[in-house]
């Protein structure tokens, strides 16, 4: 499970500089791998695997465009636009998130 692997090492490996002044919620919903919130507070940055309440921004997708995503095969504009990336919330803060990864 890549997300898994993705979300239980991501508090450990984002550089607190680059994520300075972000101050928002986001739930990721991979599709047969699992939920996780990741919040970003601070210059820091806490990790919940299948929370129970919201986020500022949600994203809906596939756990292969999820890997496709990570691996810089897939454009994340191009996977909203076709569908394969559903966003809900806060568009100014999913914006932002390019900070985190």
């Amino acid at each position: 499970m890549a997300a898994r692997n993705f979300f239980a090492n991501l508090e450990s490996e984002v550089d607190p500089g680059q994520i300075e002044g972000l101050d928002h919620s986001y739930l990721f919903e991979i599709a047969a791998e699992g939920r996780w919130l990741v919040e970003v507070h601070d210059g820091g940055v806490a990790v919940t695997e299948n929370p129970t309440g919201g986020a500022d921004v949600t994203f809906r997708m596939s756990a292969e465009t999820f890997d496709r995503l990570l691996a810089g095969k897939q454009n994340p504009m191009v996977a909203y636009m076709t569908g394969k990336l559903k966003v809900d919330g806060d568009l100014s803060a999913a914006r932002e998130l390019q900070k985190l990864f």
